[in-house]
């Protein structure tokens, strides 16, 4: 645009020059084709227009916002025309405690008061695109700076209010996914009626007051000692559960020795015993006490 309308001042120019002084009129001539390059290369450059992959373009004349888009591929447009781009690719919005880590410059986490009026620190990170069809609308009624005029202060808002219904502690612990679930679920129907698709909502980390982790930390403390005596519990009555059914044991053995052996079946078996030990290799003459004191001799050969 600047090209065409520096080419259609020096044509103006050209024209303007009296053509019967011969050097005036080289000069003008001069100008004439300048003009007439300039022009041509500021008309191309005006009606032909590029839109990036993940772009869209929104066209304005003469501060009236049109309703169609513009794709990404090169486009013939008005050379009056000005096109606006917005990125429809996934953008994220990050608003952390930690200093130069977040979108904002300082500490940008979100400050909320729970059930129980605690202060609990909120770091986040907002995931969003902008609707391509809902572009026109976005430029005509906040401009491009939508993450400043509404990811931001929409987001904030949202959290600060659904915080109030959970006590600290468990926004910390078991209320966590649903407090995640909860705000982006508003959050999203926000951001829908203005143009924008809400993708994610990663709540990165909850920073309870000191005092408040303290009593967290020692309840957890608490819990797994009692898990561990109870662990130590269970072990000691499997044990004596063990030493029982092993003294019943010895006691039923010995009951059943007592009552259902003779004196003539230790005979036997000793017999047998005293056998195997004559046929062993390494016996070779045992004299046992036989029958009313008379030796026996027993031997291998």
């Amino acid at each position: 645009m600047f090209l065409l309308i520096l080419g259609l001042i020096i044509l103006i120019i050209g024209f303007s020059l009296p053509a019967k002084n011969p050097r005036v009129a080289g000069t003008s001539i001069v100008l004439k084709w300048i003009a007439a390059v300039m022009i041509f290369i500021g008309v191309l450059t005006s009606t032909i227009k590029q839109i990036d992959v993940g772009e869209v373009g929104v066209k304005s004349l003469f501060g009236k916002v049109q309703p169609d888009i513009l794709e990404s591929g090169l486009h013939m447009v008005n050379p009056f025309v000005d096109i606006t781009t917005f990125d429809i690719k996934t953008q994220n919005y990050t608003m952390s405690s930690v200093h130069d880590e977040g979108d904002q410059a300082g500490g940008d986490a979100i400050r909320v008061l729970t059930a129980d009026g605690l202060e609990v620190v909120i770091d986040l990170t907002v995931l969003y695109r902008v609707i391509d069809k809902e572009a026109p609308r976005i430029l005509r009624e906040m401009g491009t700076d939508y993450r400043n005029k509404i990811v931001r202060p929409i987001t904030r808002t949202k959290i600060r209010d659904n915080a109030v219904y959970y006590d600290a502690v468990s926004l910390y612990s078991v209320k966590r996914d649903e407090f995640q679930d909860r705000i982006f679920k508003t959050i999203e129907a926000d951001f829908k009626a203005r143009g924008l698709m809400l993708e994610q909502l990663l709540v990165r980390n909850i920073n309870l007051p000191e005092s408040v982790k303290l009593a967290i930390e020692s309840k957890i403390n608490a819990e797994q000692e009692s898990q561990k005596m109870q662990f130590v519990l269970a072990k000691e009555r499997q044990e004596a559960d063990r030493k029982r059914v092993e003294a019943q044991g010895i006691a039923d053995y010995q009951k059943i020795l007592s009552t259902g052996l003779s004196d003539k079946q230790l005979q036997y078996e000793l017999i047998k015993a005293q056998k195997d030990i004559a046929l062993s290799p390494n016996a070779k003459v045992i004299i046992l006490n036989g029958r009313n004191n008379t030796p026996i001799m027993l031997s291998d050969k």
